[in-house]
């Protein structure tokens, strides 16, 4: 009965199938088959006693995986390598001899892993550009609409919908490029022996150093790798998973930010993320639209930030060539960021794809905030209009204090404009006061900001990734 075992949330409500996929138990075993076949086509090539019957042999069977077979024989032998070597040879009876031969159980563990890693980064990065180009779409649309821009969660001078978009679209660009630049930065941990040294395969050619280079080249380049680490223990150094995870969670630090933002903003009825027809926002509260995505987004980016931890731990106490601490902690972090990853993607992805912006509400927070900010530009209007500056200041400062008592302790709206329209002494410029108000005027050059941005920077780091920017997402449970 699945229900009654305990499934990761990650993969039974959330995750992509592909991402799933990718650390899934048949990707993993079939991955170290192919391996094995990539050690005897090479071996062969390089003169080892090896028959193209064997390598056939091989072929025919990398996902005829008897699964139950395996799980027994790790219960009697408690080593899964060494399991899963004679589960394979159960298959391949004329190959039996020669599949692992010379390796460790890290050639096939270590080289796996880096192919997951590879993999994943190869998953993630089409999706974090499609959630940057509806982003950037977005910020297009609205780079001219003023908004009341805060620091400190207080009210500041205006910017633009547009432009404080674009403040989540470079984060995400920055993650974008330290996703890659992981991706490329990977390399094979390759044909290295037990503890690095190569000495079972310069015996294997009988002292031939060359060969034992060749072999490591040759089997790099079948696992589409370009270059392998020179030196290893018997691990690759797990620094390398330091640098994986921290990357995810830089970008899981920048989703966390934007997804506050929209949930600030949800408060202020700016701008809300996609609300379902039929969809509940509170079992008590029948009214209620709470920005659930974007709360699943903070939660899960808390978690795949936390996990960075992991690999820094694990790096730090790998003794000399290796220890086995690092194996059961590696299988639940390494998988857990990347889906975790995915999943935030996804979601963020669907947030975009139906942003709804509230004009009105917009506007009417610029004018119960906007007043105080134009006053520099009254007395400025004034000052040209032959008013004395320091007169103008203290009108201006009586006026506005008014304005800010009607606000703070009656609860009214800002009726400073309409004071100054009282006031004969600002008759010269009651003309004027409209386009003095002008929200736009407020907004500096958001708009070209944003124009020029999209187009010097977020298009064309988008170009690679063209041919995958797919249709709108559907929301997983």
């Amino acid at each position: 009965d699945v229900m009654a075992r305990y499934r990761s949330p990650l993969v039974s409500r959330y995750a992509s199938a592909e991402m799933a996929y990718n650390f899934s138990e048949r990707k993993k075993f079939g991955t170290w088959r192919r391996l094995w076949l990539y050690l005897a086509q090479a071996e062969k090539s390089l003169g080892l006693p090896i028959t193209d019957e064997q390598i056939q042999e091989m072929e025919a069977n990398l996902d005829n995986i008897d699964f139950k077979m395996a799980a027994e024989e790790e219960k009697k032998l408690r080593h899964d390598v060494m399991a899963h070597v004679h589960t394979f040879a159960h298959c391949c009876p004329k190959a039996a001899a020669i599949i692992h031969l010379g390796a460790t159980s890290c050639y096939v563990g270590d080289n796996t892993d880096l192919i997951v890693l590879r993999d994943g980064f190869n998953l993630l990065l089409p999706k974090l550009a499609r959630v940057i180009s509806r982003l950037a779409d977005f910020a297009e649309k609205y780079a001219d609409m003023p908004a009341l821009g805060f620091t400190h969660y207080q009210p500041a001078q205006l910017t633009t919908v547009g432009k404080r978009c674009c403040l989540w679209i470079q984060d995400l660009c920055m993650d974008l490029q330290s996703l890659e630049r992981a991706r490329d930065d990977l390399r094979f941990r390759g044909v290295k022996g037990t503890t690095g040294t190569q000495a079972s395969f310069l015996q294997l050619f009988e002292g031939d150093h060359s060969k034992v280079e060749e072999l490591d080249r040759l089997v790099t380049a079948k696992a589409g790798f370009k270059r392998a680490y020179m030196v290893t223990g018997q691990t690759y150094s797990r620094k390398v998973d330091i640098g994986v995870l921290a990357v995810l969670a830089s970008l899981g630090a920048s989703i966390h930010k934007i997804c506050t933002d929209i949930r600030l903003l949800a408060n202020l009825k700016e701008i809300e993320e996609p609300f379902e027809k039929d969809q509940i926002g509170s079992s008590a509260m029948p009214y209620k639209r709470n920005p659930m995505r974007s709360e699943r987004c903070c939660s899960l980016a808390r978690h795949l930030m936390t996990l960075v931890m992991d690999p820094l731990q694990t790096a730090a106490v790998q003794w000399f060539e290796r220890t086995l601490d690092d194996s059961a902690n590696r299988r639940v972090c390494l998988a857990e960021a990347f889906l975790t990853a995915d999943i935030i993607l996804s979601t963020l992805q669907n947030v975009s794809e139906g942003l709804v912006v509230y004009p009105k509400v917009i506007e009417r927070r610029i004018r119960q905030e906007l007043p105080f900010m134009a006053t520099e530009n009254i007395i400025m209007a004034m000052v040209k209009a032959g008013g004395n500056r320091q007169d103008c200041h203290e009108k201006i400062r009586v006026l506005s204090q008014q304005a800010a008592a009607v606000v703070k302790q009656e609860g009214g709206d800002n009726d400073f404009i309409a004071r100054v329209r009282a006031d004969p002494y600002f008759s010269p410029i009651h003309k004027q006061l409209e386009s003095l108000l002008d929200p736009s005027s407020f907004t500096g050059r958001a708009p070209q900001q944003v124009a020029k941005f999209l187009k010097e920077e977020v298009r064309p780091a988008l170009i690679p990734y063209q041919s995958k920017m797919g249709g709108k997402i559907e929301l997983a449970l």
